[in-house]
């Protein structure tokens, strides 16, 4: 794949140095243009984490996908363009107050003057790059950021005075997340069986398509309308973002796998 199309694809210019600025900006446009999105199980698709598959579903196909899709290519990118890049295992805090499983998560760890924290594939999640070497608050749009040391050399970071998820230290290879993106897309004790969504940032908030709804954030204003049947919803995965879906996401795609 290409590094100008992928370039093409968020909206973006090969960056002249490899810094600070570059890395911001080349993650607000990711985050603009390329959706977290969970379709694949419900279409009948497998996540496959071969860089060539990877980057053809996001880059020319135009899709989304998850934390390991989209972090795993925005690596390749940030590589690519001259970046030092490395992969991190994370562990999400769920609403019951425990821990997900190991490499329930992938984030970026990126090298410059010091570490930065980069995620692309949370869903909402800091616009902006982390520091990793402070505990002090970093604030963002999406909230007030801070990264704290854990046990084992981890860190947490937190949001709103909320754990998002731990992340280890030690760096990973795509390939080993293989596992649990099947689990993710297919296992009925992921978070991401138990509905199809979509959602990216916008310049101004955050549009999420989530099963048959449509959630619209603008600021602090937040907007929802049930979409009309079948052809709403595909119409507003063509409107929000791009995709030219042949029917909509179907929960009976899963349960017939398993």
């Amino acid at each position: 794949m290409d590094v100008e199309d992928y370039l093409l694809r968020i909206g973006a210019v090969r960056p002249e140095v490899p810094d600070l600025a570059a890395l911001r900006e080349l993650q607000r446009r990711h985050l603009e243009a390329v959706p977290f999105e969970n379709l694949a199980g419900y279409l009948g698709e497998r996540v496959d984490l071969a860089p060539g598959v990877l980057l053809d579903k996001i880059v020319r196909r135009r899709r989304g996908g998850l934390c390991y899709e989209l972090n795993g290519a925005f690596a390749w990118l940030l590589r690519e363009v001259g970046f030092d890049v490395q992969l991190l295992a994370g562990r999400v805090m769920r609403r019951t107050g425990a821990f997900g499983p190991p490499l329930d998560h992938l984030a970026l760890r990126v090298e410059l003057d010091e570490p930065w924290l980069v995620d692309v594939g949370y869903g909402r999640f800091s616009l902006a790059p982390l520091r990793f070497g402070t505990s002090a608050v970093q604030v963002d749009p999406a909230g007030r950021f801070t990264v704290e040391p854990a046990p084992h050399g981890d860190v947490d970071v937190v949001c709103d005075g909320a754990i998002v998820y731990r992340l280890e230290s030690r760096p990973r290879e795509l390939d080993e997340f293989a596992a649990m993106a099947w689990f993710h897309t297919n296992s009925p004790d992921s978070p991401f069986t138990r509905g199809p969504t979509c959602s990216r940032a916008t310049p101004d908030g955050r549009v999420t398509v989530a099963g048959s709804r449509l959630l619209v954030t603008t600021g602090e204003r937040r907007s929802e309308a049930v979409l009309a049947g079948d052809a709403g919803v595909l119409a507003a995965y063509r409107e929000h973002f791009g995709l030219r879906l042949d029917r909509v996401p179907s929960l009976v795609t899963i349960l017939d796998c398993n």
